[in-house]
């Protein structure tokens, strides 16, 4: 999606700004751990995230991405929403069709319910009022299945299985979207008529009763939709490249403290800033989403902007004994209903032309993530 250019003066106020932020953030940066070091730790870890990391997600992203495809190929797709069709209306004030939403992104990314949008034959079941809350829906289950498969892949390092955890996180999740939505809802319907219909009435079978599939033999559609989904799976793992490298890289360095009480310039040593911040309000941590170490607070934060850069962080606090079963929990109910909407809310919204409603619709969706962790973390409690 091409994003809009405005102009500004060449020279402005922000630009001084900028200069005194990253000084001032390396200064004191360097001043903790040396220039020399920080800047080897910023390499290194950048360097590792590349090859243990990034290509990781991206192995599971094609496999997830073929499955993905060929469900869709299939008609289990096309199952799925007729059987949660239903539930949509009393869960979400949503039609029935917006199930698809769910199915999409969830098996794809956020972006993913914009094309559904952008439909004529999918946009003729859904009031003006309620358009917007696609957003919402779409973003609350974003990479999903990719976050899903992730933390599973997680049981070798964590030493046990990670699967009950997982299932209770997408639960966390669900709960999280209805949230979200139902708040967004009580918005929208303030700003446009509940009554007015958004298109005018056309052919239904077009998009809903009816799927496009390949032609040629099942073994031959088989293998073209397997090798097509993996295909957007190669590049969903190079998409998310500069997020996991920057964002992540910066976490860490935010997050984790020197080697043995020395910085050496490995990777992952950092000057420990996040956990003592979140120390400062782990009385509220602690009883709201059951972190026993601050610095699982690094996961939430860096799901803002990059839910691969966020899952990233995982193996890394596995191994440190900082997270356990219950923080998976949190962290995939978390993942999956935030997974980075600080960075596509605004586009998205953007491209629905709701643009005056984008607060809202952040607003909105910062309770829902909140409520998905608090959700998972009380259900695991109960449960786990």
């Amino acid at each position: 999606m091409e994003k809009k250019l405005t102009q500004k003066k060449a020279v402005g106020v922000e630009g001084f700004v900028c200069i005194i932020v990253m000084v001032g953030f390396l200064g004191y940066m360097g001043n903790a751990m040396g220039s020399i070091n920080m800047i080897n730790t910023f390499m290194n870890t950048a360097h590792d995230l590349l090859l243990n990391t990034v290509f990781f997600i991206m192995g599971i992203a094609v496999l997830a991405g073929a499955f993905a495809s060929i469900l869709s190929e299939f008609g289990v797709v096309a199952i799925i929403n007729k059987v949660l069709s239903p539930f949509m209306k009393p869960i979400y004030g949503l039609p029935g069709a917006s199930a698809l939403g769910i199915v999409t992104t969830y098996l794809s990314d956020n972006p993913a319910v914009i094309t559904l949008a952008n439909d004529e034959g999918f946009k003729k079941y859904f009031k003006t009022y309620q358009l917007p809350a696609l957003t919402n829906l779409g973003t609350s289950f974003g990479m999903g299945l990719v976050v899903s498969a992730f933390m599973i892949a997680q049981s070798s390092i964590a030493g046990e299985s990670l699967i009950l955890p997982t299932v209770i996180g997408n639960i966390g999740a669900f709960i999280g979207s209805v949230v979200s939505v139902n708040i967004m809802i009580r918005f929208t319907k303030k700003a446009y008529d509940p009554s007015k219909e958004i298109v005018e009435e056309r052919d239904e079978s077009k998009s809903i009763e009816m799927r496009d599939v390949r032609e040629g033999s099942v073994s031959g559609r088989l293998l073209e939709a397997s090798l097509e989904g993996g295909k957007s799976g190669v590049k969903l793992g190079l998409d998310i490249i500069p997020g996991v490298l920057i964002i992540c890289t910066m976490v860490m360095l935010l997050t984790n403290g020197p080697t043995n009480g020395e910085y050496t310039g490995a990777a992952y040593e950092g000057v420990g800033l996040l956990p003592f911040l979140g120390d400062k309000i782990s009385f509220i941590l602690r009883p709201l989403f059951g972190f026993e170490n601050s610095a699982a607070l690094a996961f939430p934060i860096t799901s803002l902007g990059a839910v691969g850069a966020a899952i990233s962080l995982v193996p890394q606090l596995l191994r440190e004994g900082l997270i356990g079963r219950n923080e998976i929990a949190v962290f995939t109910a978390m993942g999956m209903c935030w997974s980075g909407y600080l960075s596509t809310h605004v586009a998205m919204m953007d491209s629905l032309r709701f643009r005056e409603l984008t607060g809202k619709a952040i607003f909105s969706h910062t309770i829902g993530g909140i409520a998905a962790g608090i959700s998972a973390n009380l259900i695991f409690k109960l449960i786990g």
